[in-house]
């Protein structure tokens, strides 16, 4: 077990320093520079221009001012941003990551708690209007993009019922409409998935023994169907949250909501190219982690499998 976390904490660095390597590249081919956003329409000097440069580094080569940026990310150092007037970037993340934690907690804690039992009343009930429902609304669960949503839940219950706030997350009703939107999709996906699992799973020996051994249906289902089906959603579940950080990107920015992802679509709109590549970092390594917490479940849910 512990040879196997190793090699995947292994090739989870691999991938993170794939991806902001990547990022780092596509950055320095997007026209502009931080420093004409930066100085704006103020009159400065040539000379005035390349110390800003210099004091920042851009005047560096590319690989330079990647491998120097490595180099202290390692050391702890995540830089300071360069258009938010040299503000530390560890405590720009440190603001905005809890926000977006609460959200994507709230809305991963809603889409499992709703969708799984939504989808195993669907199988046991197959060919009901229960059945038909829930598949007509995941359809369009998964369908419909997020960002639209959005818009239209701020249209119907903020413009013209009133009951809550468009954006900003001063209270309590600031969290409904987005983590709505987030859970929409989840909710969606996991309730086919668990539908389509428990389908399978009911017309097994083994469930066929259980009943004939007269035991209730509903023990039949929860300790014996559920388990086993939990294997497909917890992999989706896991697989889905680098999907459902990427989404929080779309949704903090249609709420205005100050986490993440608005920061990361602010940044990137400036160039701030300290702050989105430790943005890309930190989420890049919560999907790495997440992915290997979910292998890591399997040996629990399914005693069968054992990691090597």
């Amino acid at each position: 077990m512990l040879r196997y976390v190793v090699q995947r904490l292994l090739q989870g660095l691999i991938v993170i320093f794939l991806v902001t390597l990547i990022t780092f590249i596509i950055l320095q081919l997007a026209p502009g520079s931080p420093v004409d956003i930066l100085i704006g329409e103020a009159q400065v000097s040539q000379e005035q221009i390349d110390a800003i440069t210099h004091k920042w580094g851009l005047d560096q080569p590319p690989h330079v001012q990647y491998l120097t940026w490595l180099g202290n990310v390692l050391t702890g150092d995540l830089g300071d941003s360069v258009i938010r007037s040299g503000t530390p970037v560890s405590q720009m993340l440190a603001d905005a990551a809890p926000v977006t934690l609460r959200l994507n907690a709230l809305a991963v804690t809603l889409s499992v708690a709703l969708a799984i039992p939504l989808g195993v009343l669907a199988a046991v009930r197959r060919h009901s209007w229960l059945d038909y429902g829930s598949m007509i609304g995941s359809s369009l669960g998964i369908a419909l993009p997020n960002y639209w949503v959005g818009l239209m839940l701020i249209i119907i219950f903020s413009l013209r019922l009133g009951w809550l706030p468009p954006f900003g997350s001063g209270s309590w009703k600031s969290y409904v409409l987005p983590v709505a939107v987030l859970a929409a999709q989840e909710m969606a996906i996991l309730a086919r998935l668990t539908r389509g699992a428990t389908i399978e799973l009911l017309q097994q020996d083994f469930v066929t023994t259980a009943r004939s051994k007269g035991l209730e249906e509903r023990i039949v289902v929860g300790r014996h169907v559920l388990r086993n089906a939990l294997l497909p959603i917890v992999t989706m579940i896991g697989y889905r949250i680098a999907f459902i950080l990427s989404g929080t990107i779309v949704v903090e920015t249609v709420f205005a909501w100050p986490g993440l992802g608005q920061l990361f679509f602010t940044s990137i709109d400036r160039l701030d190219y300290q702050v989105v590549q430790a943005i890309v970092l930190l989420l890049s390594t919560v999907v790495v982690v997440g992915n290997l917490l979910t292998d890591l479940a399997y040996a629990y849910i399914d005693p069968r499998i054992r990691l090597r």
